[in-house]
């Protein structure tokens, strides 16, 4: 079986207007979560990405520290885009 991220919902976790950095706790739809940053100059772009430790990696089962979620990154961020979560959050 294949793992596919599903985004849930995308929270506001931090940010650093100055600068344009932002962090975001992204839920996926089988409780996974993950925190995503994002630098916003000159568009968003994802910057870097890694699983919060509140379950087991959906893919490796380690309930440790993994680079899995790297692996998704790209479809973790168009489904972000697609779904206007960045708006939604910092609408928040």
């Amino acid at each position: 079986m294949s793992y596919r991220p599903s985004v849930d919902n995308v929270t506001k976790a931090s940010s650093n207007e100055k600068e344009g950095l932002y962090e975001f706790i992204v839920t996926m739809v089988d409780g996974t979560a993950c925190r995503v940053f994002f630098h916003r100059d000159p568009e968003w772009r994802l910057t870097h990405i890694s699983r919060l430790q509140r379950t087991p990696c959906p893919v490796c089962r380690k309930d440790f520290i993994c680079k899995c979620m790297d692996r998704f990154s790209g479809e973790i961020r168009q489904q972000i885009d697609h779904g206007q979560w960045i708006e939604k959050a910092l609408a928040q």
